[in-house]
C-alpha cells in the first residue's frame, strides 16, 4: 500500500530542539555507491513510488525509462511496471507526477513541494555531493514536538518534510556532547539512542536508503554510467591516437637536420 508521504521542504523559524541542532554542525556521511548495482536500483525505485511520489514530482523522468535497470535475470517490462510501480490511471509513457494537487499544496504548507528529477545533484555542498547530503538527511529524523510535523532533522534543522519512512526506521533520539568553543559551550553530536524498533534493523534501513539516494542518483542522469563507459573507450582511444600521431611525427621528421 502506498504510503501518505508529505514530503514539503518549507523553513520554519527556529525553535526549540531545532535551534540546538542546528549548531551541532553535523558531518554528511559518504553515500554508498549503487549506481552500477541495478538491483539497488530497482528497490530504490520502489521505495521512490510508494514513499515521496505522493507529493514530489520527478516531472523529468517517464515511467517507461525504468526499463534501463533490467538485467538478464531481472528484466522489467511496461507490464511490470504498471503492476509494481504505478498506482494510479497514468499511462506507462507519463512523466512521475505527484498525486498531490499543486493547488491544495500551496494552500496547505505554504509552498509546493519541490520535484526530485535532479535533486541529487543540485544539492551538492561543502559537506559533499549531493547524494552524501540526501543519505544523510534521510538517516537523521527524530522526534521533535515543537515542530509542525513532530519531526526535526539534524542535516536539515527545522525541516517542514515529516520522517516518511518512520516505520522502516523506528524512532530514534540524538544524543550530544558539549565542547568549549570561544568561551561558550557548545553541542556535538555523538550518537543515536533507539526509542522504538522499526520493521527494519538500522542497517537495514541505511541500506533501503542507500537503495533509494542510488535511485536518485541514476534519476538525475539516467544515461551517466553509459557516459562514463563510452568516455574511458574515448580516453583510450584518443591515448593511442596520440602515441601513434608521435611515432608518425618522429618518422617524418627524422631525416631533417
Amino acid at each position: 500500500m502506498k504510503q501518505l508521504a508529505l514530503g514539503f521542504v518549507v523553513v520554519l523559524a527556529l525553535a526549540g530542539t531545532g535551534a540546538h541542532a542546528a549548531t551541532t554542525g553535523i558531518a554528511w556521511d559518504k553515500a554508498p555507491p549503487k549506481t552500477n548495482d541495478v538491483g539497488a536500483l530497482q528497490n530504490g525505485a520502489k521505495l521512490f513510488v510508494n514513499y515521496c511520489l505522493n507529493c514530489h514530482s520527478a516531472a523529468f523522468m517517464r515511467y517507461n525509462r525504468l526499463k534501463d535497470l533490467s538485467t538478464e535475470d531481472a528484466k522489467l517490462t511496461d507490464q511490470m511496471i504498471k503492476d509494481s510501480l504505478m498506482f494510479t490511471t497514468e499511462k506507462v509513457g507519463d512523466t512521475m507526477k505527484a498525486s498531490i494537487d499543486p493547488k491544495q499544496a500551496k494552500d496547505w504548507f505554504g509552498a509546493n513541494p519541490p520535484d526530485l528529477s535532479v535533486i541529487a545533484r543540485s544539492r551538492a555542498g561543502h559537506g559533499g555531493t549531493g547524494a552524501d547530503y540526501l543519505y544523510t538527511y534521510m538517516r537523521t529524523f527524530y522526534r521533535d514536538d515543537t515542530t509542525a510535523t513532530g519531526w526535526n532533522n539534524l542535516a536539515f534543522p527545522t525541516v517542514a518534510m515529516p520522517h516518511v519512512m518512520w516505520e522502516l526506521s523506528g524512532e530514534r533520539k540524538p544524543l550530544f556532547d558539549t565542547k568549549e568553543e570561544h568561551g561558550h559551550k557548545v553541542p556535538v553530536f555523538k550518537g543515536w539512542q533507539q526509542v522504538t524498533p522499526g520493521t527494519m534493523t538500522p542497517l537495514q534501513y541505511d541500506q533501503a536508503v542507500g537503495d533509494l539516494v542510488g535511485y536518485l542518483q541514476w534519476m538525475a542522469e539516467p544515461a551517466q554510467n553509459t557516459r562514463v563507459r563510452v568516455g574511458v573507450w574515448v580516453l583510450l582511444f584518443l591515448l593511442m591516437l596520440t602515441f601513434v600521431a608521435w611515432r608518425l611525427n618522429a618518422a617524418f621528421w627524422k631525416d631533417v637536420k
